[in-house]
This record gives C-alpha cells, sequence and structure tokens, in this order.
C-alpha cells in the first residue's frame, strides 16, 4: 500500500465511524492527512488514536471545519494541501441522518439534512476541485444505498444522497478536463456513532439489514476506507462519475424495515395517522 506516498488528503467529518475508517486507511496507504469536523476535542482524540496508522506524527493534522460554511472548507482545503498548495485527495463525508413518517417532517428538517449531505458535500467538492486544476486530483463523496433504494421514513435522508449522487456525476463530466475523478461510494450499514443506538437497542433492524445483505453481515468502516483509498490512487486513473456501492450486496435486495423504530417513537393512533399499517417492506 505504497501508492499514496506524499499524497495529501482531507476527509471531512474524519473523527469518527466512517470518516475516521477512511483516514486509518489513508494514513495506512503512506497519505499526509487532515481531518476535519466541528468539534475539535473529537478530532484531537481521534488524531492522537490515528498516530497508530501514521509513518510519522506529522502525516496527521486537524482543522476545525463547518462543511455548510464555504469558507470554512477553503480554509480546511490550504490547511490540507503541502506547501505547494496541493490537495490531491479530498474525501467529502461529513454528513447527517433523520429518519420519520413523511407527513411528520418538516421542511426545517429537510433543510437541514440538505445542508449538510448536498450542500455541504458541493462546497467540498469546488474547494478541493479549485486547487486541483493545475495537478489534478481524485475526489470521493460518501453516499449512501439510500440514495439507490430510497425507503419507508428516509424520504429527506434517502434525497440527500440521491440529490449527492447526482452532483457527484455530473461534477464529474464537467471537470475531467483538468485531470480531476470524481466518484461516490454508498455504504450500507457500518456500525459508527451514527448507527450506534440502532445497534445498541434496535438489533431486530440489524438483522433485516443482514437478511437482506448477501454476504450476510454488516460493514466495518475501514472497509469504506479500503475503496477510497482505491479511487484515490493510480488503480482507479479510469474511474470517474460513478456511484460505487460497498454494502455486502444489499442494493441487489429492497430497503431496511425501519417501521419498529417508528413504531417505538410513536402511540397507534398516531402512527395509523401518519403512515398506513401493514404497507412496509414486510407489511
Amino acid at each position: 500500500m505504497t501508492d499514496l506516498i506524499s499524497k495529501t488528503a482531507l476527509v471531512t467529518g474524519g473523527g469518527t465511524g466512517i470518516g475516521y475508517g477512511i483516514a486509518a486507511k489513508l494514513l495506512e496507504a503512506n497519505a499526509k492527512v487532515t481531518i476535519a469536523g466541528r468539534r475539535e476535542d473529537v478530532l484531537n482524540e481521534a488524531a492522537t488514536k490515528l498516530a497508530a496508522y501514521a509513518s510519522s506524527p506529522t502525516d496527521i493534522k486537524i482543522v476545525s471545519c463547518d462543511v455548510t460554511n464555504a469558507d470554512s472548507v477553503k480554509n480546511a482545503v490550504e490547511i490540507a494541501a503541502n506547501s505547494n498548495g496541493v490537495l490531491d485527495i479530498a474525501v467529502a463525508n461529513a454528513g447527517i441522518g433523520a429518519g420519520g413518517p413523511f407527513l411528520s417532517m418538516t421542511d426545517e428538517t429537510l433543510r437541514s439534512v440538505l445542508e449538510v449531505n448536498v450542500v455541504g458535500a458541493f462546497n467540498t467538492i469546488q474547494a478541493a476541485a479549485d486547487t486541483m486544476r493545475e495537478t489534478g486530483g481524485s475526489i470521493i463523496a460518501i453516499s449512501s444505498i439510500a440514495g439507490a433504494l430510497g425507503g419507508r421514513f428516509r424520504a429527506a435522508y434517502a434525497s440527500s444522497k440521491a440529490a449527492l449522487d447526482m452532483l457527484v456525476r455530473s461534477a464529474a463530466d464537467e471537470l475531467g478536463g483538468f485531470g480531476i475523478r470524481i466518484n461516490s461510494i454508498r455504504p450500507g450499514v457500518v456500525e459508527s456513532e451514527a448507527t450506534a443506538m440502532m445497534f445498541e437497542h434496535m438489533p431486530h433492524i440489524i438483522e433485516d439489514y443482514k437478511r437482506n445483505m448477501p454476504l450476510g453481515r454488516v460493514g466495518e468502516p475501514e472497509e469504506v476506507g479500503d475503496a477510497v483509498v482505491w479511487l484515490a490512487g493510480s488503480g482507479s486513473s479510469w474511474v470517474t462519475g460513478q456511484n460505487i456501492a460497498v454494502d455486502g450486496g444489499h442494493t441487489l435486495r429492497r430497503a431496511p424495515d425501519l417501521e419498529p423504530a417508528i413504531r417505538a417513537r410513536l402511540d397507534d393512533d398516531e402512527y395509523s395517522k401518519l403512515a398506513k399499517p401493514g404497507s412496509g417492506p414486510n407489511g
């Protein structure tokens, strides 16, 4: 794994979960990695642990960043670049989720999810691409199988990830002439900070995920990281504009059944007003 020696990389949302796994794998491949996020205490803790994967302590840096703010993202790109201002790899990983009945979803919820998952990714892709116009580079956005499968109770999240995938395709088409490759990865369910409650308190939903995976198991953050390393390196030099599932084969089947989680939050009368009972994937 020496393909990324001396390459510079930025990973947004790099302090936990999938972002942490991506940073670890990039460091193992000898890249110099900057992790970005809103919580400096989380970033500092992550950087301490990530040092175990780095060839040198100077290979890992942190930067406070709000991806919904274009200037904040530009600052993160500048910090992640080398002394010549070159950034080779950018991973737009920062994102948030939201779930619930469509009829109770507010426009504020939809806007907040789109702001982080779409506008945040746009800011990251644009700022990174601006520095890559002379040198080329690889940009990877972390999407979700939700962008392909949709599913009940995931309207805001699934819509944001579908939009992200099309943003990637459009940007890749336009920026390929600069030698910039842009792809997205659609992970399936991975145990992380974002999914911890589901793993701890809703094992029946995790089992439903597994039933819909030909490989029969959930993913690890580092497995998404392996895909990022491939897309960042020379082995994928003729790959751009692709939305690649890393999901144990989940997209061959159906979306997960989240009805038990929603029913746990609502009484029977409220549920019957918001979603027709028995109309889920297993209903």
